[in-house]
């Protein structure tokens, strides 16, 4: 394949949209006013019960509903194309749908009876550079789908990706519970999706040469050009330094994960816990065993040393130790106290399976007749049931005592012998009785 065959399967030209149409499109999307307004509110409340129960597949319901990025696509167009009467219309209603957004969600925190912080909510409050690649390729993502005759479904998986709602939602949860890192953390991480999204708008288009409806002054062209560059800065720096702080503290887990795993077994001892607090450096170890001296304490944070984890704070704590006072004596008692426990759980095996059997046996006569009706006809009912006898000696058999009713009497007790035959062969044992009414 030459060069140029190359090329042509990625230019993206060729199955473009044409641009009025593209324009009409972006321009619909920006307002907030019938359908997109109560699908606006649909997708905040069920953002904000997907946080508070921690559904994901709630909160993908909602960021998959959400036309949060319709004004925010239109920002990134006009700029791109210098209409800067459709900047201001999508100013104005991105302003309107953040507002609602917040509203809504701090009204929503504040009446909901459940307030604990679940994990799908705290995923939102920890923005980083991270944050700004996937919302600058699903910006990206979105325009191309947007400037193509074939659309596909790539709109619905960026809002997926990129979250709006989420974001905003959680920022409401803090100001509701007065948690303002949280509500900070995620408003950052909703700027992040804004600006990026918009950014990688306003590069495609401009890449696909889009017309410019409206003639604009130069100066004012550079002016809007420098503050997006501004914007885009201002927004970007803060992510890099919180996403160097991540890959800092992921390497510190992993470093001390492998502290842990090879430098950390003492003779005698058994680590009980183990935990590891990448944000604040810090390691703790906790054994149960022999009492460990403080030289083996020493010897082990040393060697932390070769996992480059210098200036961590590694503590080891004594979870129990056999040579304290009445540690045996107590270690006794527990093991004492698992054997009633096993005990118990034995007896209780045993109780089931008595209990199993006695209901076997209570359905036994029923099973025995249908599977006798065909052999003998005449044989209408069946009994069984366990009893002791005892001889002349006062010694005891068990025998299985089987009573049987017929409408031929003289005819079953002929068959007498066959019957016991087949009680003994079927039930497997020669303690059997045979009674005929």
């Amino acid at each position: 394949m030459d060069l140029q065959k190359l090329a042509q399967k990625f230019n993206i030209k060729s199955e473009q949209e044409d641009y009025n149409v593209i324009h009409d499109t972006v321009e619909k999307g920006i307002f907030f006013k019938g359908t997109n307004l109560w699908i606006l509110i649909f997708a905040i409340l069920i953002a904000c019960v997907g946080l508070n129960v921690n559904s994901t597949a709630v909160i993908i319901g909602a960021m998959l509903i959400s036309p949060l990025m319709g004004p925010i696509l239109g920002m990134g167009y006009s700029l791109a194309t210098y209409d800067f009467g459709l900047l201001r219309k999508s100013l104005v209603n991105f302003g309107f749908a953040v507002a609602s957004g917040l509203g809504a969600s701090t009204l929503y925190f504040l009446v909901t009876p459940l307030a604990e912080a679940h994990s799908e909510l705290l995923a939102r409050t920890q923005p980083n550079i991270y944050d700004v690649i996937i919302a600058l390729a699903g910006g990206l993502a979105g325009i191309v789908a947007l400037s193509s005759k074939q659309k596909g479904n790539v709109i619905p998986g960026v809002a997926i990706a990129t979250a709006l709602m989420p974001p905003l939602c959680t920022a409401g949860y803090g100001l509701a519970s007065g948690t303002w890192n949280y509500f900070f953390g995620a408003f950052y991480l909703f700027t992040i999706n804004t600006v990026f999204i918009a950014v990688a708008t306003l590069l495609i288009v401009r890449f696909l040469k889009y017309p410019i409806w409206q003639g604009v002054d130069e100066n004012m062209k550079k002016t809007a050009n420098r503050w997006v560059s501004f914007i885009a800065t201002i927004t970007i720096l803060p992510s890099i330094y919180f996403g160097y702080i991540l890959v800092k503290q992921e390497r510190f887990a992993q470093n001390a994960q492998s502290f842990i795993r090879n430098e950390t077994n003492i003779e005698g001892d058994y680590l009980l816990k183990s935990d590891i607090d990448p944000a604040k450096h810090t390691i703790r170890l906790v054994y149960g065993g022999r009492l460990i001296p403080e030289e083996v304490k020493q010897t082990i944070i040393d060697k932390a040393r070769h996992y480059n984890l210098r200036g961590a704070t590694i503590s080891i704590q004594q979870g129990f130790s056999l040579e304290e006072e009445g540690a045996e004596e107590n270690l006794l008692a527990i093991n004492t106290q698992q054997a009633e426990i096993n005990r118990l759980r034995a007896n209780l095996g045993t109780t089931l399976q008595l209990q199993d059997s006695l209901n076997r046996r209570k359905h036994l006569g029923k099973q025995l007749l249908q599977e006798l009706k065909p052999l003998y006809p005449e044989i209408t009912t069946c009994g069984a049931a366990d009893q002791v006898f005892y001889n002349d000696s006062l010694q005891a058999q068990n025998y299985l005592t089987l009573v049987l009713g017929s409408s031929d009497r003289r005819k079953t007790l002929a068959n007498r012998e066959k019957l016991e035959g087949w009680f003994r062969s079927r039930l497997n044992t020669d303690s059997v009785k045979i009674y005929i009414e």
